[in-house]
């Protein structure tokens, strides 16, 4: 196939005083799968769709609008049409502040809500559309980051690839909260959360295809946490550090990517505006590069379905970057472009 299609979501306007967006929304991007360039195609004007998601069938996108509480915060449904233009359907109010990241399991969408630490389950009706809020997941409990984990912050939704355990990240409280989705709602499971080292942050993570293994993104430290099953719980058995050892900063992880050959593992961070690169031996990870990405803000990134390339998103310099993927997993740019404003999120 010369021509994939995806989608990109931006930052449309003040979020918090240091991050603003200048962004239209969500955008149809075409990629050559020859040349690595990008085209724009169509956009949704709609207020910063932070995160997307796509259901199985490509038939329906849809996202969370990241606004605080007080600005009343949606998730919004599209359908995608045969020219991969958007049609909205419909949007449900969301009970939470600072919506970050949306799932779907099933005839369900699950949004992580920052600001208030609570995931909240949307079902959908049989033609796509959002039905209202049945349940709210809350968190609680607090971490020793005086300034960032005040309370509880759940930051992403994640399927276990057996599609009947759910596991929300909770930046506030270091902590990987256990869920078991029984067909119609969460169950929560508090013996089978996972800690991770205190003062991490987790912010994302990624299975490998059979769930055995979780790597985990720690916002905070920078660190990814190396997760197994065992004894029917994911626990912690080592941890890596994303950043160069010469760095003396502070981190701000961003987000992780498993390559679907399962052979790499990516990470990014925006206060070095880097790609780093691990080779995945068994339960044990090397780093093969460290790829500077020479953008402001290094949001969000994925990898094409056919592992071929990899498309980063730069918040505040609006870049968005394709990459080719090397057999040895390492990373060479070929394409960059300004088309999109304030980037902050891929889906394919």
């Amino acid at each position: 196939m010369i021509i994939s299609t995806f989608f990109i979501g931006s930052y449309t306007q003040m979020l918090t005083p240091e991050i603003n967006g200048f962004g239209d929304g969500i955008s149809t991007i075409q990629l050559n799968n020859i040349t690595g360039e990008l085209s724009v195609l169509h956009t949704m004007k709609t207020i910063n769709p932070s995160y997307l998601v796509i259901s199985e069938d490509g038939k329906f996108l849809y996202c969370n609008t990241e606004v605080g509480l007080d600005k009343m915060p949606k998730v919004q449904a599209y359908q995608i049409n045969d020219d991969f233009s958007l049609e909205f359907l419909n949007e449900q109010l969301i009970s939470g502040g600072y919506p970050c990241h949306i799932e779907k399991l099933d005839n369900n969408i699950f949004v992580a809500c920052y600001e208030t630490g609570n995931i909240l389950q949307f079902p959908l009706d049989s033609i796509g559309k959002l039905l209202k809020c049945t349940n709210n997941y809350q968190h609680t409990g607090v971490s020793i980051n005086k300034e960032r984990q005040e309370s509880a912050h759940a930051h992403q939704v994640a399927i276990h690839p057996n599609k009947k355990e759910v596991y929300v990240c909770d930046l506030g409280i270091d902590s990987i909260k256990a869920y078991h989705f029984n067909g119609t709602k969460l169950i929560a499971e508090p013996n089978y959360d996972t800690k991770v080292s205190m003062g991490g942050g987790p912010r994302h993570m990624v299975f490998n295809k059979n769930g055995t293994l979780a790597y985990v993104l720690n916002e905070l430290s920078g660190e990814v946490s190396v997760l197994k099953f065992i004894e029917n719980k994911f626990q912690q058995i080592s941890t890596y550090s994303s950043i160069p050892p010469n760095f003396k900063g502070i981190p701000s992880a961003s987000a992780i990517r498993i390559h679907p050959n399962q052979t790499f593992l990516y990470t990014a961070n925006r206060t070095i505006d880097a790609i780093t690169v691990f080779k995945i031996n068994n339960e044990k990870l090397e780093v093969v590069e460290y790829k500077y990405t020479e953008g402001s803000e290094l949001r969000e990134f994925n990898i094409s379905p056919n592992g071929k390339w990899l498309i980063a998103c730069h918040q505040n310099s609006h870049a968005t970057v394709v990459y080719k993927v090397q057999n040895d997993g390492k990373l060479i740019e070929r394409n960059r472009t300004k088309a999109i404003k304030t980037p902050v999120c891929v889906v394919f």
